[in-house]
């Protein structure tokens, strides 16, 4: 039977670093994957109202399909600035691809942001958004052990009428191999079957990680669209207003369109937790990144590739369900 890794989290992939800023009086924050030496990495986006930056850098026919971090931010189009200080940050340190000795080094720094402007927090910041700052805190706190729940990217989250918050979990499939994934909760969609308690993700739980409850009676998913109506007097059925960002990640040598396929077959884990997803009032975004530790060979190599996108999704589901039930308290 698999397991997760020592930390539950998506720092047991080897290299891996992840530090969180959280602003309570703003009620927002910002959450950093730190990718040293930049990982080979791919981004499927699926949601309907998307905010993200550098995606189409990691396209698999551009020419550095790789990330130095990736970047989790509240704040809407206000966070993506964050990334501006995490790239600073990180060439200050000498990370990123020299163009030209003596220059500057160029980190290259995805990421995508998630709704959180009418959440009560104070937004009163004229024209210096906080954001910057956020990604530069973030960066500089960045280890293996970071918080979960309401904090960073999380902090001003929802999911669905409840508090959403930041999820991570992680799974050794052996042979060496580790894969991990790390969410920012903020659908439209519901994390819970009708029951209000039971986490849609219950199948994939492990070890009572987001409180061990199972289904009493059938799941009754007939419903397309619960809640609906009161999600419309809360104003969140609006395009944009809410999203589930993710990263997975896995210490495998893979290509930056291998990292897209791992993409795309971990947002199956996104649906898996959330009901329903990837609407047209979401920005749903899942990033892959691999740091190259592992080579996988040729002979199997896509048969190990579909188990590698397969535990992504698993993993996904879990840190959805946990940063839910982490930020619930």
């Amino acid at each position: 039977m698999y397991r997760p890794g020592p930390r539950n989290l998506i720092t047991d992939v080897p290299g891996l670093d992840v530090g969180n800023a959280t602003d309570e009086a703003l009620r927002s924050g910002v959450t950093v994957l730190l990718c040293p030496g930049g990982w080979s990495a791919g981004v499927d986006v699926r949601g309907g109202g998307p905010g993200v930056r550098e995606s189409e850098t990691l396209a698999p026919e551009n020419g550095y399909a790789k990330a130095h971090a990736v970047v989790l931010s509240g704040g809407s189009v206000f966070g993506l600035g964050a990334a501006d200080g995490v790239v600073a940050a990180l060439s200050r340190a000498g990370e990123g691809f020299s163009v030209r000795p003596g220059a500057p080094t160029v980190p290259i720094v995805p990421g995508a942001v998630l709704y959180d402007l009418a959440n009560g927090g104070d937004k009163a910041w004229g024209v210096d958004p906080p954001y910057r700052r956020l990604g530069v805190e973030a960066a500089g706190a960045a280890g293996q052990d970071f918080a979960l729940g309401s904090v960073g990217a999380g902090r001003g989250a929802m999911a669905g009428l409840v508090k959403g918050g930041l999820g991570s979990a992680s799974l050794d499939l052996g042979d060496g191999l580790v894969v991990g994934a790390l969410a920012a909760v903020n659908p439209v969609g519901s994390v819970y079957m009708p029951d209000g308690e039971t986490f849609w993700a219950w199948p994939f739980e492990i070890d009572g990680e987001f409180g061990g409850r199972t289904p009493s009676g059938p799941a009754g998913a007939v419903e397309p669209m619960p809640d609906a109506s009161r999600l419309a007097g809360q104003g969140r059925l609006t395009p944009g207003a809410n999203t589930t960002l993710a990263v997975v990640a896995v210490n495998a040598a893979l290509t930056a369109a291998e990292c897209k396929r791992v993409a795309m077959m971990a947002q199956d884990g996104l649906s898996r937790a959330v009901r329903p997803a990837h609407t047209p009032f979401d920005g749903d975004v899942v990033f892959a990144v691999a740091s190259g530790e592992i080579d996988l060979g040729q002979d199997e190599r896509l048969r190990r590739i579909a188990r590698i996108g397969s535990a992504a999704g698993d993993c996904l589901a879990r840190a959805i369900a946990r940063g839910v039930y982490l930020a619930a308290g």
